[in-house]
């Protein structure tokens, strides 16, 4: 029997510094150019500031359609509203997985004046026949969250399941088309983690505290690490310890059109999207 393949590096990429909504300031680690190179991913945000300037304008009412947004609050308080009459507080170690589905029209705004706000928001496309489904959302608490101790660490699982140390977890998110699996692992300095991924899921690491080898290659805080196929994942955390998020996911092979906030499979469809938007009928 042959050994299983280990995942490496085959692409490393710093976040750059943006701003989206109304002056937010984040860092975008991916999203936009060659989206193919992250199926079924569509892009990842981080955004962290404890000065309020740089956050309070927050995401003022704005529409989507034909993917998934997923935001997990680190630190802080959002509030989410749509035109479906959700509203939400996301609080820290919370999570809302969002599917936008044909349409949603919806605001994400900050409940402080002050102190730290810190959190990711990662987009996931959906498969062409289920772009057009109804809108939904759920807003989960950092209680369904739980951390687990695993040797040298802990790990937080928010979708799929993961095989570590002898034991099975699993996040609360499952069932999703794309089997996303999305993974908040902490490491005291100088620990090896090591599991597997289903080889047909395409994998990323992102490293927003500390530093971490995979492999031989490193990757430094706010660095997203591209892995090739592969049935092991072994991580490596350097002398200050490591906080990642480890993302995999089932690769759509269906053409992205992306037009800012509408991601769908042709211009003809994008084209169709904004005339719903512009005639109301995008959230009908």
């Amino acid at each position: 029997m042959s050994a299983l393949r280990t995942r490496q590096l085959v692409e490393k990429i710093a976040g750059r510094a943006t701003s989206d909504g109304d002056g937010v300031k984040l860092t975008r680690v991916f999203g936009g150019q060659g989206p193919e190179r992250f199926d079924p991913f569509l892009m990842l945000d981080e955004f962290g500031s404890d000065e309020a300037s740089d956050y309070i304008g927050g995401f003022p009412s704005h529409p989507h359609r034909g993917f998934e947004t997923v935001t997990y609050m680190l630190e802080g308080r959002m509030l989410h509203e749509d035109h479906l009459g959700n509203r939400g507080l996301l609080e820290p170690g919370g999570v809302q997985w969002m599917t936008a589905g044909r349409g949603i029209i919806h605001s994400e705004m900050p409940q402080q004046s002050s102190g730290l706000m810190r959190g990711f928001q990662l987009w996931i496309n959906l498969p062409a026949e289920q772009k057009m489904q109804p809108a939904s959302y759920q807003d989960m608490p950092a209680d369904a969250f739980p951390f687990h101790s695993i040797p040298g660490g802990q790990l937080k699982m928010i979708a799929g399941t993961l095989r570590v140390a002898n034991q099975t977890l699993s996040g609360p998110i499952q069932d999703k088309p794309t089997e996303p699996l999305y993974v908040d692992l902490h490491l005291e300095p100088n620990q090896a983690f090591d599991t597997s991924i289903a080889e047909y899921l395409n994998a990323l690491v992102y490293v927003y505290e500390g530093a971490v080898r995979i492999g031989e290659a490193d990757l430094q805080t706010s660095q997203l690490g591209r892995l090739d196929a592969g049935e092991q994942l072994s991580i490596l955390s350097g002398t200050g310890g490591a906080r990642v998020l480890i993302l995999a996911g089932k690769p759509l092979r269906e053409p992205v059109v992306q037009y800012g906030p509408f991601v769908m499979n042709s211009r003809e469809e994008i084209e169709q999207t904004l005339r719903d938007y512009r005639s109301g009928q995008l959230a009908g």
